[in-house]
Protein backbone atom coordinates (compact mmCIF):
# COMPACT_ATOMS: atom_id res chain seq x y z
CA UNK A 1 0.00 0.00 0.00
CA UNK A 2 0.84 3.57 -0.09
CA UNK A 3 0.08 6.52 2.30
CA UNK A 4 -2.39 8.72 1.82
CA UNK A 5 -1.76 12.20 0.14
CA UNK A 6 0.15 14.68 2.54
CA UNK A 7 2.20 18.07 2.74
CA UNK A 8 5.66 17.19 3.42
CA UNK A 9 7.87 20.54 5.59
CA UNK A 10 11.37 20.11 5.92
CA UNK A 11 12.40 23.54 7.69
CA UNK A 12 15.87 24.34 8.90
CA UNK A 13 15.09 26.32 12.65
CA UNK A 14 13.02 24.82 15.38
CA UNK A 15 11.16 27.81 15.20
CA UNK A 16 9.57 27.24 12.30
CA UNK A 17 8.83 23.63 12.61
CA UNK A 18 7.14 24.45 15.73
CA UNK A 19 5.10 27.19 14.18
CA UNK A 20 4.11 24.94 11.35
CA UNK A 21 3.00 22.34 14.40
CA UNK A 22 1.23 25.37 15.63
CA UNK A 23 -0.73 25.69 12.59
CA UNK A 24 -1.67 22.38 11.76
CA UNK A 25 -2.19 21.05 14.94
CA UNK A 26 -3.68 17.01 15.09
CA UNK A 27 -3.35 16.99 11.23
CA UNK A 28 0.69 17.48 12.04
CA UNK A 29 3.13 15.03 12.39
CA UNK A 30 7.05 15.42 13.58
CA UNK A 31 9.31 13.21 11.03
CA UNK A 32 12.39 12.13 12.16
CA UNK A 33 13.81 8.75 11.71
CA UNK A 34 10.88 7.45 10.80
CA UNK A 35 11.20 4.03 11.69
CA UNK A 36 7.81 3.67 12.86
CA UNK A 37 5.77 6.03 11.31
CA UNK A 38 6.24 6.00 7.91
CA UNK A 39 5.13 1.98 7.95
CA UNK A 40 2.52 3.21 9.59
CA UNK A 41 1.26 5.56 7.03
CA UNK A 42 2.07 3.18 4.40
CA UNK A 43 -0.76 0.66 6.01
CA UNK A 44 -2.69 3.79 6.28
CA UNK A 45 -3.20 3.17 10.26
CA UNK A 46 -2.03 6.39 10.30
CA UNK A 47 -2.99 9.54 8.12
CA UNK A 48 -1.61 12.64 8.74
CA UNK A 49 -2.15 15.12 6.52
CA UNK A 50 1.04 17.60 7.46
CA UNK A 51 4.46 16.02 7.98
CA UNK A 52 7.08 18.19 9.75
CA UNK A 53 10.51 16.59 8.59
CA UNK A 54 13.09 17.93 11.19
CA UNK A 55 15.84 15.69 9.96
CA UNK A 56 18.04 19.51 8.60
CA UNK A 57 17.14 21.00 12.27
CA UNK A 58 20.86 20.32 13.35
CA UNK A 59 20.83 21.77 16.82
CA UNK A 60 18.47 18.55 17.42
CA UNK A 61 20.98 16.10 16.94
CA UNK A 62 23.22 15.61 20.25
CA UNK A 63 23.72 13.55 22.99
CA UNK A 64 25.76 15.70 25.93
CA UNK A 65 26.03 15.73 29.02
CA UNK A 66 25.48 19.17 30.95
CA UNK A 67 25.71 19.41 34.42
CA UNK A 68 24.72 16.40 36.40
CA UNK A 69 22.51 15.28 33.54
CA UNK A 70 22.77 14.10 29.85
CA UNK A 71 20.78 15.46 27.45
CA UNK A 72 19.37 13.32 24.52
CA UNK A 73 17.93 15.68 21.67
CA UNK A 74 15.59 14.53 19.26
CA UNK A 75 17.83 13.77 15.93
CA UNK A 76 19.89 11.31 18.39
CA UNK A 77 19.75 8.58 16.30
CA UNK A 78 19.53 4.18 18.30
CA UNK A 79 23.39 3.86 16.59
CA UNK A 80 25.08 6.41 18.69
CA UNK A 81 24.34 4.37 22.14
CA UNK A 82 26.12 1.92 20.84
CA UNK A 83 29.32 2.94 22.31
CA UNK A 84 28.84 4.68 25.92
CA UNK A 85 28.06 8.70 25.35
CA UNK A 86 28.89 9.23 28.81
CA UNK A 87 31.11 7.80 30.68
CA UNK A 88 30.13 5.37 33.85
CA UNK A 89 27.52 3.01 34.53
CA UNK A 90 24.86 4.98 32.84
CA UNK A 91 26.49 4.87 29.25
CA UNK A 92 27.61 1.18 30.11
CA UNK A 93 23.69 0.47 30.27
CA UNK A 94 22.75 2.92 27.06
CA UNK A 95 25.20 0.64 24.97
CA UNK A 96 23.30 -2.58 26.15
CA UNK A 97 20.12 -1.55 25.73
CA UNK A 98 20.56 -0.35 22.06
CA UNK A 99 22.32 -3.31 20.99
CA UNK A 100 18.97 -4.77 21.00
CA UNK A 101 16.70 -2.65 19.24
CA UNK A 102 15.65 -3.94 15.92
CA UNK A 103 18.26 -4.17 13.64
CA UNK A 104 21.55 -2.00 12.37
CA UNK A 105 19.59 -0.05 9.47
CA UNK A 106 16.59 0.55 11.87
CA UNK A 107 19.13 1.67 14.82
CA UNK A 108 21.39 4.31 11.99
CA UNK A 109 17.77 5.85 11.19
CA UNK A 110 15.33 5.62 14.42
CA UNK A 111 15.83 7.94 16.79
CA UNK A 112 15.39 7.94 21.11
CA UNK A 113 13.43 10.29 21.20
CA UNK A 114 10.93 9.19 18.13
CA UNK A 115 10.52 5.96 20.36
CA UNK A 116 9.44 7.59 23.27
CA UNK A 117 6.98 9.73 20.67
CA UNK A 118 5.48 6.66 19.48
CA UNK A 119 5.33 4.95 22.52
CA UNK A 120 5.33 1.19 21.68
CA UNK A 121 4.98 -1.15 24.39
CA UNK A 122 7.70 -3.13 23.50
CA UNK A 123 10.20 -0.18 23.25
CA UNK A 124 14.03 -0.89 24.72
CA UNK A 125 13.88 2.94 25.41
CA UNK A 126 10.59 3.52 26.77
CA UNK A 127 11.31 1.25 29.49
CA UNK A 128 14.73 2.25 29.79
CA UNK A 129 13.32 6.26 30.09
CA UNK A 130 10.89 4.83 33.18
CA UNK A 131 13.54 3.54 34.99
CA UNK A 132 16.08 6.25 34.67
CA UNK A 133 14.00 8.53 35.82
CA UNK A 134 14.42 10.90 32.57
CA UNK A 135 12.16 14.14 32.02
CA UNK A 136 10.93 14.85 28.54
CA UNK A 137 11.22 18.84 27.38
CA UNK A 138 8.25 19.41 24.89
CA UNK A 139 8.59 22.12 22.60
CA UNK A 140 5.41 24.23 21.34
CA UNK A 141 5.42 27.83 19.68
CA UNK A 142 4.65 29.53 22.92
CA UNK A 143 7.37 27.81 25.47
CA UNK A 144 8.29 24.82 27.02
CA UNK A 145 7.04 22.16 29.10
CA UNK A 146 8.92 18.85 30.82
CA UNK A 147 6.91 16.07 31.67
CA UNK A 148 8.50 13.13 33.94
CA UNK A 149 8.55 9.62 32.89
CA UNK A 150 6.18 8.38 35.02
CA UNK A 151 3.34 10.90 33.57
CA UNK A 152 4.64 10.22 30.33
CA UNK A 153 2.90 7.17 28.94
CA UNK A 154 -0.75 7.10 28.98
CA UNK A 155 -1.91 3.88 27.29
CA UNK A 156 -0.96 1.96 24.20
CA UNK A 157 1.19 4.00 21.73
CA UNK A 158 -0.56 7.10 23.89
CA UNK A 159 1.32 9.64 25.76
CA UNK A 160 1.27 13.08 27.16
CA UNK A 161 2.14 14.97 23.85
CA UNK A 162 -0.59 17.47 23.54
CA UNK A 163 -1.25 18.68 19.51
CA UNK A 164 1.17 21.72 18.52
CA UNK A 165 4.18 20.31 20.47
CA UNK A 166 6.88 17.85 19.53
CA UNK A 167 9.18 15.94 21.97
CA UNK A 168 12.63 18.31 21.81
CA UNK A 169 14.80 16.07 23.74
CA UNK A 170 14.62 13.98 26.95
CA UNK A 171 17.05 14.38 30.08
CA UNK A 172 18.52 11.60 31.92
CA UNK A 173 19.66 12.21 35.44
CA UNK A 174 23.74 11.20 35.51
CA UNK A 175 23.49 8.30 38.76
CA UNK A 176 25.96 8.94 41.73
CA UNK A 177 29.24 6.97 41.29
CA UNK A 178 27.42 3.93 43.26
CA UNK A 179 24.89 3.37 40.84
CA UNK A 180 24.70 0.09 39.03
CA UNK A 181 22.23 -0.94 36.04
CA UNK A 182 21.33 -4.04 34.49
CA UNK A 183 19.38 -4.82 31.37
CA UNK A 184 17.58 -8.25 30.24
CA UNK A 185 15.20 -8.79 27.26
CA UNK A 186 13.50 -12.03 25.86
CA UNK A 187 13.01 -11.88 21.87
CA UNK A 188 12.01 -15.02 19.79
CA UNK A 189 15.01 -13.81 17.32
CA UNK A 190 17.48 -11.34 17.50
CA UNK A 191 15.47 -7.69 16.74
CA UNK A 192 12.47 -9.23 17.21
CA UNK A 193 10.28 -7.49 19.62
CA UNK A 194 10.51 -8.47 23.34
CA UNK A 195 7.84 -10.46 24.75
CA UNK A 196 8.98 -8.92 28.16
CA UNK A 197 11.79 -6.82 29.32
CA UNK A 198 13.19 -5.44 32.40
CA UNK A 199 15.19 -2.90 33.30
CA UNK A 200 16.93 -2.33 36.66
CA UNK A 201 19.06 0.22 38.54
CA UNK A 202 20.48 0.14 42.09
CA UNK A 203 22.33 2.05 44.35
CA UNK A 204 24.85 0.76 46.73
CA UNK A 205 26.05 2.58 49.47
CA UNK A 206 27.31 0.31 52.44
CA UNK A 207 26.94 -3.25 50.68
CA UNK A 208 23.07 -2.15 50.73
CA UNK A 209 20.74 -0.53 48.55
CA UNK A 210 19.66 2.80 49.17
CA UNK A 211 17.57 3.23 45.65
CA UNK A 212 16.02 0.44 43.05
CA UNK A 213 14.05 1.03 39.99
CA UNK A 214 12.42 -2.05 38.50
CA UNK A 215 11.00 -1.08 34.88
CA UNK A 216 9.12 -4.07 32.69
CA UNK A 217 7.99 -3.66 28.96
CA UNK A 218 6.79 -5.67 26.38
CA UNK A 219 4.27 -7.37 28.85
CA UNK A 220 1.35 -4.81 28.30
CA UNK A 221 -0.12 -1.31 26.80
CA UNK A 222 2.92 0.76 27.96
CA UNK A 223 5.37 -0.06 30.57
CA UNK A 224 5.42 -0.34 34.06
CA UNK A 225 7.57 -0.20 37.54
CA UNK A 226 7.78 -3.14 39.40
CA UNK A 227 6.70 -1.13 43.02
CA UNK A 228 6.51 -4.08 45.00
CA UNK A 229 9.78 -5.41 44.31
CA UNK A 230 11.63 -2.12 43.98
CA UNK A 231 10.13 -1.62 47.96
CA UNK A 232 11.62 -5.07 48.90
CA UNK A 233 15.06 -4.06 47.55
CA UNK A 234 15.45 -1.07 50.17
CA UNK A 235 17.50 -1.44 52.66
CA UNK A 236 18.64 -4.73 51.71
CA UNK A 237 22.20 -6.28 51.40
CA UNK A 238 22.19 -7.72 47.81
CA UNK A 239 22.38 -12.00 48.02
CA UNK A 240 21.08 -14.49 45.96
CA UNK A 241 18.01 -15.09 47.97
CA UNK A 242 16.81 -11.39 47.61
CA UNK A 243 17.53 -11.45 43.73
CA UNK A 244 15.26 -14.85 43.46
CA UNK A 245 12.36 -13.20 45.88
CA UNK A 246 12.50 -9.96 44.43
CA UNK A 247 12.05 -11.36 40.62
CA UNK A 248 9.58 -13.67 41.82
CA UNK A 249 7.49 -10.46 43.11
CA UNK A 250 7.69 -8.42 40.28
CA UNK A 251 6.32 -11.42 38.50
CA UNK A 252 3.88 -12.11 40.88
CA UNK A 253 2.06 -7.95 40.94
CA UNK A 254 2.51 -7.27 37.33
CA UNK A 255 -0.69 -7.57 35.47
CA UNK A 256 0.85 -9.03 31.34
CA UNK A 257 -1.79 -9.14 28.98
CA UNK A 258 -2.53 -11.83 25.88
CA UNK A 259 -1.80 -11.58 22.51
CA UNK A 260 -1.50 -13.58 19.38
CA UNK A 261 2.47 -13.56 20.63
CA UNK A 262 2.52 -15.05 24.13
CA UNK A 263 -0.31 -15.72 26.48
CA UNK A 264 0.36 -14.05 29.69
CA UNK A 265 1.30 -16.35 32.05
CA UNK A 266 4.40 -16.90 29.85
CA UNK A 267 4.74 -13.51 29.93
CA UNK A 268 4.62 -13.53 33.69
CA UNK A 269 7.21 -16.18 33.86
CA UNK A 270 9.40 -14.35 31.68
CA UNK A 271 9.05 -11.38 33.49
CA UNK A 272 10.75 -13.50 36.63
CA UNK A 273 13.70 -14.27 34.62
CA UNK A 274 14.55 -10.85 32.98
CA UNK A 275 14.12 -9.40 36.12
CA UNK A 276 16.33 -11.92 37.55
CA UNK A 277 19.20 -11.19 35.42
CA UNK A 278 18.99 -8.07 35.08
CA UNK A 279 19.81 -7.66 38.88
CA UNK A 280 22.63 -10.36 38.83
CA UNK A 281 24.13 -7.79 36.41
CA UNK A 282 23.35 -4.58 38.55
CA UNK A 283 24.92 -6.11 41.64
CA UNK A 284 28.21 -7.47 40.13
CA UNK A 285 28.85 -4.19 38.06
Amino acid sequence: MKPARFAHHAPLALEEALALLAEHGEEARVLAGGQSLVPTMAFRMARPAVLVDINRIAALDHATVEGSVLRIGALARHARFETPVVAGPLGALLAQVAHHIAHPPLRLRGTFCGSLAHADPASEWCATALALQARMVLARADGLREVAAEDWFQGVFSTAIAPGEMLREVVLPIPAPSWRGGFAEFARRAGDFALAMAVVGLRLEGGVVRGARIALGGIGGQPVLAREAMALLEGQAPSSALVEETAATAARHCEPQDDMHAPAEYRRELVAVMVKRALRQAVVA
